[in-house]
Order: C-alpha cells, then sequence, then structure tokens
C-alpha cells in the first residue's frame, strides 16, 4: 500500500476518534458547545468516511497507463481535505461562542479548501474511471 493511501487512513482513523469523542462530549449536560454539533459531522462524513474512500480510491482505480496517478496531486488533495478539517475544527465552535468576521471568513476559506480537495479527485480519478 502506497505511503499516500496509508496517511489517508490513518488520518481518517484520527478523525474518527476525534468526532466520535466530540459527538460523546456533546451528549454531557452541561458541557455542550455551541457549533461543535457541524464539526462533529464534519469529522465524521469528511474527516473518516471521505478521506478512507479518497485514499483506497486513489490506490485502487488505475490503469496501465498511469498506475497511480501523479502523486504530488493526491498530496495536495491530502493537504487542503485535513486543513479544511482542522480550519473547521478550530473556527466554527468559536463562531459559535463569538461570531467574527475573521472567523466567518477561516469558516469559507475551510469550505473552500474541502471544496479543492474534492475538484483534485475529481481531476485525479477521472482518466482513470471515465473508459475509451
Amino acid at each position: 500500500m502506497p505511503v499516500l493511501t496509508r496517511s489517508f487512513v490513518k488520518a481518517s482513523l484520527i478523525t474518527l476518534v476525534v468526532g466520535l469523542l466530540i459527538g460523546i462530549w456533546q451528549q454531557i449536560p452541561g458541557f455542550s458547545i455551541p457549533g461543535l454539533s457541524p464539526v462533529y459531522l464534519h469529522l465524521l462524513t469528511f474527516g473518516w468516511l471521505t478521506q478512507l474512500i479518497v485514499g483506497v480510491a486513489l490506490w485502487m482505480v488505475y490503469t496501465k497507463e498511469q498506475p497511480r496517478g501523479p502523486e504530488w496531486l493526491g498530496w495536495i488533495i491530502f493537504a487542503c481535505l485535513n486543513l479544511g478539517l482542522l480550519l473547521r475544527l478550530i473556527f466554527e465552535p468559536l463562531q459559535g461562542l463569538a461570531p467574527s468576521l475573521i472567523g466567518g471568513w477561516m469558516l469559507v476559506l475551510s469550505a473552500f479548501l474541502q471544496w479543492l480537495a474534492g475538484v483534485g479527485f475529481f481531476i485525479d480519478i477521472w482518466p482513470r474511471v471515465r473508459g475509451k
């Protein structure tokens, strides 16, 4: 298994654990923090599930002409997705506690980075699944 795929799988497992811990934290009476529910959902859907799918897909879907695709693009996808998740993890609760213009723009940047990761995945995987 390539290092890139292992990195995606390991990061997905870390976000699974963090997401579940946040989910448990949110259920403790009196300890709930505004803005953590969207973080919980993002960590489980984009951090765990999407990251696991992307990592395995980049490894498994290949052609003879392009066995793995450009590795640099996979690392950009990895960086964009995880930086977007990290920004969401930090700024979503801060926006819930004390809304600010900077926090709002950080959430926009977070969404944009996650979108870029999706576009990068599309660009990377499309030549290998489109057929002849």
